[in-house]
């Protein structure tokens, strides 16, 4: 994968947007924008322009009209921003970051066994690596 600009917070609520559902037109955008921001159309434009100079959203064009849609997934940017929160934070060490979460987290039996059904399946993992 192409190396993710640094996308603004500003910008990751025009991607949320966009990740709910896509394509749209900007005016789509503004409209579902304009419900929870107090942010200006030309404002919201600006930052849909900036997303598609960063790569991180592209365009379909029929006539005058755009629609946009996301080239990064949500995931993908996910994982993006956590090896960057990790590394800033931790030097890129997962286990002081897991076990101050698990520490500070009230946890639910549900999300205890999830969290074991992946350490037991990242154990697996690692075994057959190993031989």
């Amino acid at each position: 994968m192409k190396e993710l600009h640094k996308i603004s917070e500003a910008e990751l609520e025009i991607m949320k947007v966009l990740w709910s559902e896509s394509p749209q037109t900007a005016n789509e955008i503004i409209e579902k924008l304009e419900l929870t921001m107090d942010w200006k159309p030309k404002t919201i434009r600006t930052l849909i322009n900036r997303l598609v100079q960063k790569e991180a959203v592209s365009y379909h064009q029929e006539g005058r009209m755009f629609e946009y849609f996301p080239l990064v997934s949500q995931d993908s940017y996910l994982q993006v921003e956590t090896k960057s929160l990790l590394k800033r934070f931790y030097g890129a060490a997962f286990k002081p970051l897991l076990v101050n979460f698990l520490k500070q987290e009230q946890l639910s039996s549900e999300d205890i066994n999830e969290l074991k059904r992946i350490l037991d399946q990242k154990t697996e993992e690692n075994q057959r690596k190993e031989r």
